[in-house]
């Protein structure tokens, strides 16, 4: 417990860093995927090919690259911005290719007569899809967002490398000042597991009101 009382501020703020990273950086994804994957079932042309490029390139891309691709490349275009921005622009971007292939699954399970019966009565593209497939497609996808967004979490733990507050690079600062590394990470998984745990509730609440059943 010494590790922990003793360094009770630096794993908060190491906790808080992760927190923010996770929800800033869940919300850039969710508003990503639900564009992306509007793109995806559009009747354009254009756009679905930039939503499938968009998928396909940051799926298939490491995110440890694609941090590296935000931190030094970004800045070469003459947009500098703080660490943790880069950060969240990284996972961000990187999350919403999944958050989009898991909305465009749940749209492909809306039976095509819904959309068609919208269309019938006058609704254009966007009000057929925010109005009526979104919202039954949401309901069937509320378990694997929730997946998603946990590992998000997780993955946030690289921004520890690129100078960004987070909770496993408290590991760091405890490591120089002789604790016990063993501790140090028993105490820096706990922080995660309460995260994670903490979106798992989240999503098992909205599941519980919202889901479909099954």
């Amino acid at each position: 417990m010494d590790v922990l009382t003793d360094n009770l501020t630096l794993y908060g703020k190491g906790f808080l860093g992760t927190v923010e990273l996770t929800v800033y950086a869940s919300l850039l994804a969710l508003v990503l995927g639900f564009v992306m994957a509007s793109f995806r079932v559009a009747p354009v042309r254009a756009l679905r090919a930039l939503g499938t490029a968009w998928v396909t390139v940051l799926r298939n891309t490491p995110l440890t690259l694609l941090f590296f691709a935000v931190v030094l490349g970004l800045p070469r275009f003459g947009l500098v911005l703080p660490f943790q921005l880069f950060a969240v622009l990284a996972l961000g971007c990187y999350t919403s290719a999944f958050i989009c292939e898991v909305l465009r699954s749940g749209i492909n399970t809306v039976p095509k007569g819904q959309g068609e019966a919208a269309r019938s009565l006058g609704m254009t593209f966007g009000q057929t899809l925010s109005g009526v497939v979104l919202p039954q497609a949401f309901r069937s996808v509320i378990p694997p967002i929730g997946s998603t967004l946990i590992a998000l979490a997780k993955n946030s733990a690289i921004a520890g490398a690129f100078s960004v507050t987070e909770l496993l690079g408290t590991y760091k600062s405890l490591n120089e000042m002789g604790y016990s590394i063993i501790w140090t990470f028993v105490w820096i998984a706990v922080g995660y597991l309460i995260i994670t745990l903490s979106i798992s509730a989240l999503f098992h609440f909205m599941e519980k009101h919202w889901g479909v059943a099954r």
